[in-house]
């Protein structure tokens, strides 16, 4: 399902290089909860293996123990956008949109603060 198309009003460069892959069922350690503006309900997480990065916290079931259960797939992948460039969005979350790039296809996270809905969109 589409939310439409939206224009990237400024660029945006990815703090993630290296993205986490989470599966349903994976535990994470929960490092912090976000405090800051531009990630509201985000978690801070680690999981072996893999760089830690920030995680929605409605995809999180929190033990009691410092660990969080996944209870969807999910990627931190964040799309390096330039202003002009045009997205098919896809989910909106806590300040951030999943879009996927009409030039390339590629998907990824993109912060809201970035994008308008396209008039055709």
């Amino acid at each position: 399902m589409s939310l439409g198309e939206y224009l990237v009003t400024e660029p945006h460069v990815s703090e993630f290089p290296n993205p986490m892959q989470l599966e349903i069922g994976d535990r994470v350690r929960v490092v912090e909860k976000s405090q800051g503006p531009d990630w509201p309900n985000w978690y801070l997480c680690s999981v072996e293996g893999q760089a830690s990065g920030y995680v929605p916290g409605q995809i999180l079931d929190h033990g009691a123990d410092g660990l969080a259960t996944i209870r969807e797939r999910y990627t931190n992948r964040e799309l390096t956008v330039d202003a002009g460039e045009i997205l098919n969005g896809i989910r909106k979350l806590n300040g951030w949109l999943w879009a996927r790039r009409v030039s390339d296809g590629l998907t990824g996270w993109v912060p809201l603060s970035v994008v308008k809905e396209s008039a055709g969109g």
